[in-house]
Parts: structure tokens; C-alpha cells; sequence
């Protein structure tokens, strides 16, 4: 059954006062690559999530976000730097007092001074919202892997159907290969004894030189190489295992066949399966990039 590399799972709780959100995207990545935003304090507990994602993503770029905000106050908390405030009224207590300044030393005043407030993001440290967190990460990763598992039915989907309309085309060449190459075989024949005029005795070397130039452009040997990768794709396919890779390497041994068949068959009909070959194995290529 294949996988998508691509999904998003989310869950929310609360502990200890903290709202806690656990999100866990996933890309598209040739490897496994695994990183985390966490709030400040947790970053000791990297690997641990990292391990929870591991356990069921093989492949792709996935992406741990762990947000905490306090219920009561909207996610941050301001504090005030009371010294720093201390020393700024004494200062300004000083210039009136020098220079003999007017004003008022006020509220308005103080609030222009950034210095002096803080926003400070919440940061969980008790065992408890460990768990908490955790727990999260693991709902999200199991909300990532459905989502990766139902697009990789409908990605499964998608290339059985192209891979029966390969398999209609592989036939369509196996029947018309016999006509091709007999119908090659009498167009050199034609083209030799046009080219040498009529020679007697030389039938023999002529039936010789154009049997071996109508072998060359045999595919047969091709159409059977094509069958079997189509066979080991299909079979990969009903896999548990992550086989992404593998389809990939697959396809392009497929393509490499269909563009020596193209090359060396002389023949129209079989050119124009060739070129619907090229474009479902295109098709079906672009779909395995998403798979894990």
C-alpha cells in the first residue's frame, strides 16, 4: 500500500494553564529530514519528539511546531523592568530640575520608553505538560500518517489506471511488431535491389544483408525487459514497506525502453504508442515523487 509524503496533522490541550498547540506537516524530500520549532525550555526534548515522527515517517520533510501560550492572557505575558523605569524618572527628575524644564512626568511619558516593557513568551517546565506536549505530538503524527495513507490510496489509484493504459500500449506494440518488421524487411529488400539493380546471384547476400538490418530493429527483446518492470512496479506496489525509490528507479528503466523502442522501430504505429508511453510514464512519475 503507498504512502504520500505529504500531510498535515494538528492537536490542542491544556496543562498547568498553558494552552498548547502540536502541529506536524510533512513535504515531499528524497530523504527523511526532521525538524522541530519548540517554545524555549523544551529544546532538550528534540529528540525525543523526533523519535515519535521517525516511528512513522520514512521519507519526506516534516516539520514539528509546538506553540504554548498562558489561557488568561492571550499568549504573552508583559512584565516592566522596574529599575530601568526607576532610572528613567530619576533622570527626568534631573533635567527639570538643571534646566529648569516645565512638563509633566507621566504615564504618556513612560509608555514611549520601550525599555522598560517586556513581552514575554510562556514556557512550560513540569513533567506534567511534558507529557502533555508529547501526547499532542504523537495525535498530530497519527493525524499526519491517516492523511498520508488516504492520499496515498487515491495516488495508488491514479497510477493502476495509467498502468493499465501502459500495459494496452505494451500489447498494441506486441501485436503490431510481426507486421512491423515484415513490413520493414520487404521496404529494405525493395530500397537494396533498387540501390544495386538487378544482380543475379547476389539474392542470397541481399536476403543476408537486409534480414540483419530488419534484426536490429527488433524490439521484441525491449517489449519483454518493459513487461517485466511492469510486473515488479505492480508487485512493489502491494508493499508495506516504503517503495518510492524504488517505483522511481523502475520508471526511469522503463523510460530508457520505451526510448529504444522509439529509436529502433521503423514503424508509425508503433512510434504513436510510443509517444502515449512517454506521456503516461511521465504522468505516472510526477506521481511518484509524492510517494514515501
Amino acid at each position: 500500500m503507498l504512502k504520500s509524503m505529504t500531510g498535515f496533522g494538528k492537536r490542542e490541550g491544556t496543562s498547568q494553564g498553558l494552552a498548547i498547540v502540536a502541529e506536524v506537516r510533512s513535504v515531499n524530500h528524497r530523504f527523511r529530514e526532521i525538524v522541530t520549532r519548540l517554545p524555549k525550555g523544551r529544546l532538550e526534548r528534540e529528540e525525543e519528539l523526533k523519535a515519535i515522527v521517525a516511528r512513522k515517517c520514512c521519507r519526506g520533510r516534516i516539520e514539528i511546531t509546538v506553540t504554548c501560550a498562558k489561557e488568561a492572557a492571550g499568549g504573552k505575558e508583559l512584565t516592566i523592568n522596574r529599575p530601568v523605569a526607576r532610572q528613567y524618572h530619576q533622570t527626568l527628575q534631573q533635567l527639570q530640575k538643571d534646566f529648569k524644564l516645565g512638563g509633566q512626568i507621566d504615564i504618556g511619558l513612560f509608555a514611549s520608553f520601550r525599555e522598560i516593557f517586556r513581552v514575554v513568551e510562556p514556557s512550560f517546565d513540569d513533567a506534567r505538560t511534558d507529557l502533555v506536549v508529547k501526547r499532542l505530538v504523537t495525535g498530530a503524527v497519527a493525524d499526519l500518517d491517516h492523511m498520508r495513507l488516504t492520499e496515498g490510496k487515491a495516488l495508488q489509484s491514479d497510477i493502476t489506471k495509467r498502468l493499465t493504459c501502459v500495459r494496452e500500449l505494451h500489447q498494441s506494440i506486441q501485436c503490431r511488431l510481426p507486421h512491423a518488421v515484415k513490413g520493414l524487411h520487404a521496404r529494405m529488400r525493395a530500397r537494396v535491389q533498387e540501390l544495386a539493380g538487378s544482380s543475379n546471384g547476389e539474392e542470397d547476400k541481399i536476403a543476408r544483408e537486409v534480414a540483419f538490418l530488419a534484426d536490429r530493429c527488433d524490439v521484441s527483446e525491449e517489449l519483454t525487459r518493459l513487461q517485466s518492470h511492469l510486473a515488479q512496479f505492480t508487485g512493489m506496489m502491494k508493499q508495506r514497506e516504503p517503495v518510492g525509490r524504488q517505483l522511481d528507479f523502475l520508471l526511469q528503466e522503463m523510460g530508457r525502453e520505451v526510448n529504444t523502442i522509439g529509436s529502433k522501430a521503423n514503424d508509425a504505429e508503433i512510434a504513436q504508442c510510443v509517444v502515449q508511453l512517454k506521456s503516461e510514464l511521465e504522468k505516472i512519475r510526477e506521481q511518484v515523487q509524492n510517494v514515501e
